[in-house]
């Protein structure tokens, strides 16, 4: 059989990725290349080859001279956020539907019971990681060379964020989170069934089940702009 332990820069790559995704790196945060060198045996080359991997899909940057960080949220990224999710969410949901192959459906279902059972007995990390692994398997379902690099970058932040959601505060947030995953079981019968206009728009509600909760925490004092989908008789 093949040896199946990850490589020195695979385990690099996911462990940095997993830290951005759960804050465990926080946005904006310098990352200390001697450092990570040392802690995953790999010499500057290889290490620079992970980091140039991440940056390409949107986890960090790369500063000429001064190194690399964390890719930042900032008020203008937020913005950004608000406007394009629902946009980007319907259009992978409703090509999902289009293209998504019988393994894809699958992956997408045992990630979904998943999700079921870190809902019962996981962390907030852990939560977080698998919705943010149910939503990857819809982009590749996609499979739109031109979309999913955008999708993966909105992906990154929302995971970021859902760290506050998949830590429930009180009884509501925690019906927000069962609704969620109750939200994801439509969404694979949709793709399943082939039906791109019932995933489109299931793509919408998903997102404005927890745009709220992401106001709250994110942006508590509001946006100057309106936030979320259009009314659906403008998406029809």
């Amino acid at each position: 059989m093949p040896d199946s332990t990850p490589s020195p820069k695979d385990s690099c790559y996911q462990a940095l990725k997993t830290a951005i995704l759960t804050l465990e790196l926080q946005p904006g945060a310098d990352l200390d290349e001697a450092s990570l060198s040392a802690e995953f045996g790999l010499s500057r080359t290889p290490l620079r080859e992970v980091l140039r991997r991440l940056a390409g899909e949107g986890y960090v940057d790369l500063r000429q001279n001064r190194g690399a960080r964390v890719s930042e949220m900032s008020h203008t990224t937020l913005r950004d956020f608000f406007l394009a999710a629902p946009m980007i969410y319907g259009a992978i949901l409703r090509l999902a539907a289009e293209n998504a192959t019988p393994a894809q459906i699958e992956e997408l279902k045992t990630t979904q019971a998943r999700f079921r059972k870190v809902l019962q007995q996981g962390s907030a990390r852990d939560r977080a990681l698998v919705n943010n692994r149910f939503h990857e398997i819809t982009g590749e379902m996609a499979g739109n060379v031109y979309l999913l690099p955008s999708f993966q970058r909105l992906l990154i932040d929302h995971a970021r964020i859902s760290m506050t959601f998949y830590r429930p505060r009180d009884a509501a947030m925690a019906r927000s989170v069962d609704e969620a995953a109750d939200q994801h079981d439509q969404i694979i019968a949709a793709i399943e069934a082939g039906d791109s206009d019932a995933a489109a728009m299931l793509a919408i509600d998903h997102w404005n089940l927890s745009r709220h909760r992401i106001e709250l925490f994110v942006m508590p004092g509001g946006l100057d702009l309106p936030l979320g989908a259009p009314p659906r008789a403008a998406t029809a």
